[in-house]
């Protein structure tokens, strides 16, 4: 019999009661039960924790460091599977999830990880956050954020852990630091994740975003030169 794939699970939240039952509840519609569920949490006032615990193989966890890229990296720190997986507290996961990502890893072991697509639904009543790409509406897209990642625990050796000095596109920079090195991946076709818009996106209303987007190209087109330079 062979033996059922180790995943973790790690949600980062700070402050996430309106949205982080139907966020855990959307993890848990696989039929792969992740091995454990990873509550993140930034200091929260509000009933965040006393929601997650009610959701079974929950372990809360109180963040002692700053910042959303620090959060994942606790997280990847603390975790036990083989195969990690991410969610905000403000998303959800579409049915079969880590069915299709890890299965599809399993049946491809070259792979360090996987993305799928992304549907951004804006929450009724809210208003789209200013420079909020808005035709990112009308179609799913690759994911190429954390919401969206499955990943063997070697690519955070390989490609290194979140950098904490970005205040949100942490994600990019990771992922372009992963294609640079030319870590394995695969994009597959299903949209399996659903990420909510409204006037907390973290992501979305961040006034420095540009800079910081900026900043990952510089980076990447610095780590490819160096890479492409003799030994």
């Amino acid at each position: 019999m062979t033996a059922q794939p180790r995943v973790s699970v790690i949600l980062i939240v700070r402050n996430g009661a309106r949205f982080i039952a139907e966020a855990l509840e959307s993890v848990l519609r696989s039929e792969l039960r992740p091995i454990e569920i990873l509550v993140i949490d930034g200091g929260s006032t509000d009933p965040t924790l006393e929601i997650a615990a009610r959701f079974p193989l929950v372990t809360p966890v109180h963040q002692w460091s700053d910042g959303i890229a620090a959060a994942y990296n606790e997280g990847i720190e603390l975790s036990r599977g083989e195969f990690l997986a991410f969610i905000s507290h403000d998303d959800r996961w579409l049915p079969g999830k880590l069915d299709r990502q890890v299965g599809y890893m399993l049946d491809h072991p070259e792979l360090l990880y996987t993305v799928c697509h992304v549907q951004h639904v804006l929450e009724p009543d809210a208003e789209i956050p200013p420079g909020f790409r808005t035709e990112l509406l009308g179609r799913p897209v690759p994911g190429l954020i954390m919401e969206a990642l499955v990943a063997r625990r070697t690519c955070f050796e390989l490609a290194g852990r979140l950098d904490s000095t970005f205040q949100v596109s942490e994600d990019t920079d990771w992922f372009a630091r992963a294609r640079d090195f030319g870590l394995p991946m695969a994009v597959l076709p299903e949209t399996l994740v659903q990420k909510r818009v409204h006037g907390s996106n973290a992501s979305l209303i961040e006034p420095r975003i540009n800079d910081l987007l900026l900043r990952v190209l510089r980076r990447s087109i610095g780590r490819k030169r160096a890479l492409s330079e003799p030994a």
